[in-house]
């Protein structure tokens, strides 16, 4: 019995609704802000489980080409997005640090910069996981 996402489409509320199987396409269902019955189904996100070795491959994609890696350190940005996705594909908590880091460069901040800023970082005094 599952709750249904709905978006009014008179005043814009984003809503829940509980059906059961049977009720689903034959209740009428209405926005409880506004009453309206002109509502839409919002489709959710999917999350879809990766197995290790298809994380591996979705980052040596990137990481095999030369041409992708060329210049990175020149571009603190690019380095920012790369680092960003690797830790996305590790499907691990990353510690706040490797956040903070990846949040700086992809604001354009030098990797020098950074580690003039936060001279702990990676010490384990930085929220690092030791």
């Amino acid at each position: 019995m599952p709750f249904y996402d709905y978006v009014c489409l008179d005043c814009n509320h984003r809503f829940d609704v509980f059906l059961t199987y049977a009720e689903y396409g034959a209740r009428p269902v209405a926005c409880p802000r506004c009453k309206s019955r002109r509502v839409r189904r919002r489709l959710t996100r999917l999350r879809v489980a990766k197995s290790d070795e298809s994380r591996v491959e979705s980052l040596m994609g990137d990481l095999s080409d030369p041409a992708a890696l060329a210049g990175l350190e020149d571009d603190p940005q690019a380095m920012g997005r790369l680092m960003r996705k690797m830790g996305r594909e590790l499907g691990e908590d990353m510690p706040p640090a490797f956040s903070e880091v990846v949040d700086r460069l992809e604001k354009g901040q030098s990797p020098d910069e950074i580690e003039k800023e936060l001279p702990d970082l990676g010490t384990g005094d930085a929220g690092e996981v030791p």
